[in-house]
């Protein structure tokens, strides 16, 4: 099933070692597959995967990758420019335009 124009957002809230970031990733690279749009959001301990090699290949395929820049002063993780830092105002937005939504927390 073709999935142009169609949307789906993930957000990611646990650490890179938990298996919900290999879902996210995976739920991704079949929807890219399959020619919808890709918006991930990692908020809480996802931030720490912002450069994650799984999720960097994300973006390099055409997903768009957006990270909580309060997650990651909290956190004490510098500002990364392989995603847009941004806050909750975005994923309220992503939630709002994607077609299918889906929270791994």
């Amino acid at each position: 099933m073709e999935l142009t124009k169609r949307k789906l957002g993930l957000m990611v809230s646990t650490a890179p070692e938990h298996p919900n970031l290999d879902t996210a990733v995976g739920l991704g690279r079949a929807a890219l597959d399959r020619g919808a749009e890709v918006y991930l959001y990692l908020i809480d301990d996802g931030v720490a995967g912002v450069e994650d090699p799984r999720v960097q290949a994300l973006a390099d395929r055409g997903a768009r990758l957006f990270v909580c820049a309060y997650g990651c002063q909290k956190r004490r993780l510098p500002l990364s420019d392989k995603a847009t830092n941004c806050g909750l105002v975005v994923l309220a937005d992503i939630v709002n335009a994607t077609d299918r939504f889906l929270a791994l927390n």
